[in-house]
């Protein structure tokens, strides 16, 4: 959660509060790490972190929107933002698709 919070500091990007939520909690067996963090204007972030080895396909963007409806319904609001950490590459049609439904890439 320590590089998480120095990338996302290096950017400009300081919240007050930040909580990881275990994909128990929400339902789901995919091993993503996800948190719930507030910044300092008080708007609602949800950032998603995975490490694969594998390339990310459309099929992947489809379940991590999945995810995140489940995500608001769990939390009962929607967020302001929603950022997505990739270590595995990632396909041409995928960015384009998480571009368009309002993802930031880092």
């Amino acid at each position: 959660m320590q590089m998480l919070v120095d990338s996302l500091r290096k950017k400009g990007k300081i919240y007050k509060k930040m909580q990881e939520i275990s994909p128990k909690e929400i339902g789901i067996r995919n091993k993503i790490k996800m948190y719930k963090a507030t910044d300092t204007n008080g708007y609602f972030w949800a950032i998603f972190a995975v490490s694969q080895k594998s390339r990310l396909l459309m099929k992947d963007v489809h379940k991590f929107e999945e995810i995140y409806t489940k995500l608001t319904i769990y939390f009962e609001h929607n967020f302001k933002h929603k950022i997505v950490f990739i270590d595995a590459p990632l396909c041409s049609k995928a960015k384009e698709a998480f571009k368009s439904q309002g993802w930031k890439i880092q």
